[in-house]
C-alpha cells in the first residue's frame, strides 16, 4: 500500500501516525527514505510519480494507492502529477481518494471510472469531525490590539455582539 500527500509535513505527520498504529510503515521523500521496504509506503504524490516512469518494482507488487487531498489535482502548476498518477497506475492497483473539498465528486469519479475502466463508488458526507468557526484577527499593526473576535459559531450563526 502507498499513501500520497501533497506535500512532505503531511507526509512526515502520516508516517508518525501510522508508524505508532500499524508498526511497518515507511516514509520516502525527496531527501528521506526510512525502511524503503516496509508494506505501507508514505511519500508525496510526486514521489510516486517518478517511481512509476522510472519502472520501481514496488509498483509491480502494489495492491492499494490512497491519495489524500486528490483536490490538488485542481492546482494548477502541480495537478498534473495527480493526474499522470492515476492514468499511469496499472489496472491491478485499486485507488481510494480522499478530499473534503474536491468539487465536482460525482463527475471527477466517473472520470476515473472510465480511465481506469471499473466502477467507481462515491462515499460522501456533510457532517463535519471538527467543527469550522471563523474569527477575525486584529494585531497586524503596533496600532491595534491582538484580539482575537469569533465571527462565525460552528453551528454556522453569526455574531452580530461582542
Amino acid at each position: 500500500t502507498i499513501y500520497t500527500s501533497p506535500i512532505k509535513a503531511l507526509s512526515n505527520q502520516k508516517f508518525r501516525d501510522f508508524k505508532n498504529t500499524f508498526g511497518d510503515v515507511g516514509l520516502l521523500t525527496g531527501d528521506v527514505q526510512l525502511s524503503p521496504e516496509s508494506s505501507c509506503l508514505i511519500m508525496t504524490t510526486e514521489i510516486l510519480r517518478s517511481m512509476l516512469y522510472n519502472g520501481s518494482e514496488v509498483i509491480r507488487d502494489l495492491e492499494w494507492v490512497i491519495f489524500d487531498e486528490v483536490h490538488y489535482i485542481n492546482d494548477a502548476e502541480r495537478g498534473v502529477v495527480w493526474e499522470e498518477v492515476l492514468i499511469m497506475l496499472p489496472e491491478h492497483v485499486s485507488i481510494i481518494l480522499l478530499s473534503a473539498t474536491v468539487p465536482n465528486a460525482v463527475e471527477f469519479s466517473e472520470w476515473i471510472g472510465r480511465i481506469k475502466k471499473r466502477p467507481i463508488y462515491v462515499i460522501s458526507t456533510i457532517k463535519r469531525p471538527v467543527p469550522l468557526e471563523h474569527y477575525l484577527y486584529t494585531g497586524n499593526s503596533t496600532k491595534t490590539q491582538k484580539e482575537l473576535f469569533l465571527l462565525l459559531d460552528s453551528t454556522g450563526n453569526f455574531l452580530t455582539k461582542g
